[in-house]
């Protein structure tokens, strides 16, 4: 595949292609952020959050969006890139051995999760610019990391690594194991464009399922990236304050998810997709 693949080589090639399927989705998306982000903020129904976003016009309506660009096509293309290279040197390692390939790929699907963890600032940097309690303190990204580093240091970058390291292992098992079985359940693809839909259907549903399972972790995370400076509390210490403060209501620890669940579908059904077709032009 290698001569197939031009200048790639067939190793880059899944860097590549999760990078561009994570920038398509955040154009895609951003803009249906924001209305979100506005209806949450002034309680508007959707048509005048669109409406109030034409007005902005289109510079001001992807303002904002270097940081979740950087960081998405980042982190995703960690995500597929490692994903595939782990897997293939651990099956030429364990080749022969007995070892199920399930269990092969599960670990590659967890230390590619784990490996992503490295990017925990960019999180944590957009944690604090849209918490609007800090919007006085922080103006942009690099100003937020400046500050991090120069009043706190590299530690308080990295606050809320945890609940991001128990999201991510698993969620990339789950997502990695069962992209193949799901496929395999929906009617067969008979052309490109049923291969896209099938991908995104695929993608998307596994992508919300997922952000619900997980949805406490990033509320955990949230709370604890929300703090700068002071005392680095235990992931289960955060979770029992949150709880507490919600009342001891599981409704309440999942408030929002609704909105996390349409917007993960969208997302990693336009990842899914974009990437697979990626990998089938390049």
């Amino acid at each position: 595949s290698a001569s197939g693949s031009g200048t790639l080589g067939p190793h880059g090639k899944h860097y590549v292609c999760g990078s561009l399927a994570a920038f398509t989705n955040i154009v895609v998306t951003f803009p249906i952020q924001k209305v979100l982000f506005r209806q949450q903020l002034h309680g508007v129904i959707a048509t005048e959050a669109v409406r109030q976003l034409q007005r902005d016009g289109l510079r001001n309506l992807y303002r904002g969006l270097l940081p979740p660009l950087l960081q998405k096509s980042t982190t995703v293309a960690i995500m597929f890139g490692l994903y595939e290279d782990f897997s293939r040197v651990l099956l030429v390692q364990v080749g022969g051995s007995g070892v199920p390939e399930i269990v092969t790929r599960s670990f590659a699907a967890a230390l590619a999760g784990t490996a992503e963890a490295i990017l925990t600032p960019f999180e944590r940097v957009q944690t604090l610019l849209q918490d609007h309690r800090h919007h006085e303190r922080f103006n942009n990204t690099a100003h937020t990391f400046r500050t991090l580093l120069t009043e706190h240091g590299v530690r308080e970058c990295y606050r809320g690594l945890v609940p991001i390291l128990l999201r991510n292992g698993p969620s990339n098992v789950l997502f990695f194991g069962l992209r193949g079985p799901i496929k395999e359940l929906l009617p067969e693809a008979t052309n490109r464009a049923t291969h896209v839909i099938n991908d995104f259907v695929c993608g998307g549903l596994l992508g919300a399922a997922l952000g619900i399972l997980f949805y406490p972790l990033n509320v955990v995370k949230a709370r604890a990236q929300s703090q700068v400076g002071g005392a680095f509390q235990p992931c289960s210490q955060v979770l029992l304050t949150v709880w507490r403060e919600r009342g001891g209501s599981l409704a309440m620890l999942f408030r929002g998810a609704h909105l996390n669940y349409h917007r993960s579908l969208l997302s990693w059904g336009i990842i899914n997709a974009t990437y697979e077709l990626l990998l089938k032009l390049l």
